[in-house]
């Protein structure tokens, strides 16, 4: 009996604390459950810190990898357009050659502010009357400019090409959240990446601020939580006050809700606001970064459509919301390469060419794919969106900037396709090939004629 309490006694004095061993007696009686519970307040302890730890390292690996991809491709273009298409200058002023024709106009709203006349004048001179911008991207390059002390053609190109990076790491989110295999991934990259207007998310342009705001809102609006409505809305009103198109726009969550519903449900008007008011509040919000431009202008000039009035009497943009059912509006010759109104005029037909083709594949009951439908359905509606008020306002100047102004929806309509064709089953290698050997000629083309503009635009020559 001695010889076992002896054993007791060395195994609790080398196995527990010391202050739990008091006489044999008592360690004998208190071993097992006093031991037991140590030993179990330690490894719920462990086991807490190792899922707080796991969890922490999950979600930021998740939000690293989108971020670290967004960034090399944003380098890429960067590196692209300036080391090797910008005039052999030194480094600086081949950065600043991004800088081109409608960058002036933001550098003279940013150092000028809004000035105008009433009426504004019938020709464009900026020093007369720049109202024919929305505030979005020369209000935040202001803001580049005075925190950083930098000149303002280079606040301008530090925050594009910043909204480039965050465009591109939505893209990848999505892709992430979709799970879109990688060579789909690689796939949409490249496509949107040969597009010859894609040099125009680097340049001192609107277009990938835009764009990020826009993939922002649409990723932040389908998320849970009051934190993901809350971004939802701060990238909708960024998203609003960078583009007039925005305005509608911000009805994807809508659009959205109405696909997961049915239509049968808005027969019933109040029924449906009610179960949907945070869809129909969160693109209300949305769109309230161009109400207070237009308020402004209210304020400022009596008139809260000054920003059409500018773009009517110095652009000479008349809207024409027919000019998509007109024949005539449609180009099918190979444009010259040195006529940059021919090229938007075949982009216009191009993207009318593949919103059809996007209907057929979403439509056609052998190959539709009911899952992700409302998302994509709000994603299409964005897409036809931009299109169709593109096409509206600049077809009273011969489709003049529309490879610039389709950008836009044909980056979501890629975007719509990885979540699309992510859903079938892996297809046999020679599909496989096919499509790779397709994408990887569409992107040659691309990317040449892509150069071919960035040369022209960066030594001054109008491209869209």
């Amino acid at each position: 009996m001695r010889s076992d309490i002896t054993t007791a006694e060395s195994f609790t004095s080398c196995s527990r604390p010391a202050e739990f061993v008091v006489s044999p007696e008592s360690s004998i009686r208190m071993a097992e459950p006093s031991w037991k519970d140590y030993r179990g307040i330690q490894s719920f302890a462990s086991r807490l810190a190792s899922f707080y730890d796991y969890h922490l390292m999950t979600r930021l690996r998740c939000f690293l990898t989108p971020l670290l991809a967004g960034l090399a491709v944003t380098v890429l273009q960067v590196v692209m357009a300036v080391g090797l298409l910008a005039p052999e200058e030194p480094l600086s002023q081949r950065y600043s050659a991004l800088v081109q024709h409608d960058s002036y106009w933001f550098m003279n709203i940013i150092d000028r502010g809004y000035q105008t006349i009433v009426p504004p004048i019938d020709h464009k001179v900026m020093e007369v009357s720049n109202v024919a911008f929305f505030p979005a991207y020369p209000a935040i390059a202001a803001l580049l400019r005075y925190a950083f002390n930098v000149n303002t053609g280079t606040a301008l190109l530090i925050t594009a090409q910043l909204a480039a990076w965050g465009f591109w790491s939505y893209f990848f989110l999505f892709c992430r959240r979709w799970k879109v295999p990688g060579a789909l991934q690689m796939g949409g990259t490249l496509l949107i990446l040969a597009n010859p207007a894609a040099f125009f998310l680097v340049a001192a342009y609107s277009e990938s601020l835009f764009l990020m705001a826009l993939l922002g809102f649409m990723y932040w609006s389908t998320a849970e939580g009051r934190a993901a409505r809350v971004l939802a809305g701060m990238h909708g009103i960024v998203m609003s006050a960078a583009r007039i198109v925005g305005i509608v726009c911000a009805a994807f969550p809508v659009v959205c809700s109405v696909f997961k519903t049915g239509w049968r449900s808005l027969f019933k008007p109040r029924t449906w606001v009610r179960e949907n008011r945070a869809a129909v509040a969160l693109t209300v919000v949305a769109a309230c970064g161009a109400f207070a431009f237009f308020a402004f202008c209210q304020l400022r000039w009596g008139r809260w459509d000054f920003y059409m009035l500018t773009q009517a009497a110095a652009w000479g943009i008349v809207p024409d919301y027919l000019a998509v059912v007109r024949p005539e509006s449609y180009r099918w010759f190979v444009p010259a390469l040195n006529n940059p109104i021919e090229a938007s005029q075949l982009s216009m037909t191009l993207g009318a060419a593949l919103l059809v083709a996007i209907a057929v594949c979403e439509l056609v009951p052998a190959i539709r794919r009911r899952a992700g439908l409302p998302i994509r359905a709000g994603i299409y509606f964005c897409a036809a969106t931009i299109y169709y008020l593109s096409v509206s306002g600049v077809a009273c100047v011969d489709m003049e900037s529309m490879l610039r102004y389709e950008f836009s929806g044909y980056a979501l309509i890629v975007l719509a396709l990885l979540n699309f064709l992510r859903q079938f089953r892996t297809p046999p290698i020679w599909v496989r090939a096919l499509g790779t050997a397709a994408v990887a000629l569409v992107s040659a083309a691309g990317l040449c004629v892509q150069g071919w503009y960035v040369w022209n635009f960066t030594r001054g020559n109008w491209v869209a």
